[in-house]
């Protein structure tokens, strides 16, 4: 047994779990994987293995067995809260104690040895603005004769809706976008000089809502499965172009990257936080109350071409998840079982917590110089950006969301 790198009092398990391992008993995140040409099913990560639940399921008569046994976690995911409490305290019993050893030591395959997939189908996708820092940042860079912050920021979570169909794994290669952009005073057609990343976390929808029926603050965990990381990649160039007045579009429709392991909410219980107080109060549908709180203390960290460049604080961030799914729905529009919605850039106060190269180099004035002594503004044909994430576990010990990372390939032809 190890006790792990991420702090003490991490919850013991007879499956090593290596000191650079993300993923222990606290964690347990739920992924798609397959193994050379067999069918992908459901899968939950710890150490350096993958545990392939579809076959412990049906030996040991688990209700809705079935649903492991899907190229999706989509199915599982409609089961609903109890089922995602039942499922997790029966894998947490089965990698804790010893006795289980034995039915389930012949389904631990190696990490090494699998190939991820995209953890579940994407419904809709839809990404929101909610870090003060960086739309202070964003406005100041972009707008500086107009006020840094939207006239509605702040009494709203802004946000805009995506494209579902670009949404992929980590790892996936992305091809520089091409696009419509201001080049002096000519309007070009061309490559993106601007490439950006966005380090935000996601929110993956389990239960289905009704349309007509907006879902309050207080029901946000009956509806949300579990936390993704997300890089919303962001041409900054096309985006300044076009942004005006609906929007982004073609600035990021072209990818968007998650973690390949969706990490239930129930294993961030011990990093819920207060946010920032809210000045002013909002309207009676975003307001806490007495509900418990719903920021989460998750310390996120950027690098580029293996230099670490920011450390972004997701504590900060003004308009928690529950808001967001409390505003995305007060008009009656329902969500799905797959949706994605996530928070936006996250930034801090301080110029090394910045979330976007757009705010890291102040829209490209202060270059940063990487680990092989080049220097950069925004991204390179080749370059490759990794998000990964900690926040607190049982005790003083901390647990590992994961990583996504993406590399940047030419621009089409």
């Amino acid at each position: 047994m190890h006790s792990g790198w991420f702090g003490s009092d991490v919850t013991e398990s007879w499956i090593p779990v290596p000191d650079e391992s993300s993923f222990g008993a606290d964690t347990l995140p739920y992924g798609i994987f397959s193994v050379g040409d067999e069918d992908a099913r459901v899968g939950v990560a710890i150490g350096e293995h993958v545990l392939d639940i579809a076959p412990l399921a049906a030996e040991e008569n688990l209700d809705g067995a079935h649903v492991f046994d899907q190229p999706t976690l989509n199915p599982f995911m409609s089961m609903g809260p109890q089922a995602w409490a039942a499922v997790r305290d029966w894998l947490r019993e089965l990698v804790m104690e010893e006795p289980h050893r034995s039915l389930v030591e012949p389904h631990l395959l190696p990490l090494a040895d699998v190939r991820l997939h995209l953890p579940f189908h994407v419904a809709d996708f839809v990404d929101f603005y909610a870090s003060q820092h960086h739309a202070e940042n964003v406005g100041k860079i972009l707008r500086p004769d107009s006020p840094a912050l939207p006239v509605a920021w702040r009494q709203l979570p802004i946000g805009y809706h995506g494209r579902s169909g670009t949404v992929v794994p980590s790892g996936t290669a992305i091809v520089r976008p091409r696009g419509l952009r201001a080049d002096g005073d000519a309007v070009v057609y061309g490559p993106s000089t601007k490439l950006d990343v966005e380090a935000e976390v996601g929110f993956v929808v389990g239960m289905p809502s009704t349309m007509g029926q907006p879902v309050p603050i207080g029901q946000f965990s009956e509806h949300v499965f579990g936390v993704v990381l997300v890089n919303d990649w962001s041409a900054r160039d096309i985006q300044a172009f076009e942004y005006v007045p609906l929007g982004p579009f073609l600035g990021k429709s072209f990818a968007t990257s998650i973690s390949s392991w969706v990490v239930p909410l129930a294993a961030l219980e011990e990093a819920r936080v207060e946010p920032p107080a809210r000045d002013p109060e909002p309207a009676e549908y975003l307001r806490d109350g007495d509900s418990e709180p719903w920021g989460f203390a998750i310390d996120l960290e950027v690098t580029w071409n293996g230099k670490r460049v920011a450390r972004p604080p997701f504590a900060q961030m003004y308009w928690t998840a529950a808001q967001q799914l409390a505003h995305l729905t007060a008009n009656g529009a329902s969500v799905r079982t797959g949706d994605l919605y996530a928070s936006g850039t996250v930034s801090g106060p301080e110029p090394d917590q910045r979330g976007s190269f757009l705010e890291l180099t102040w829209n490209g004035t202060e270059p940063v110089r990487l680990a092989d002594g080049s220097t950069r503004t925004f991204l390179a044909d080749g370059d490759t950006v990794t998000i990964s994430a900690t926040a607190p576990g049982p005790g003083r010990s901390r647990i590992g969301l994961g990583e996504v990372t993406g590399s940047v390939l030419p621009a089409h032809t």
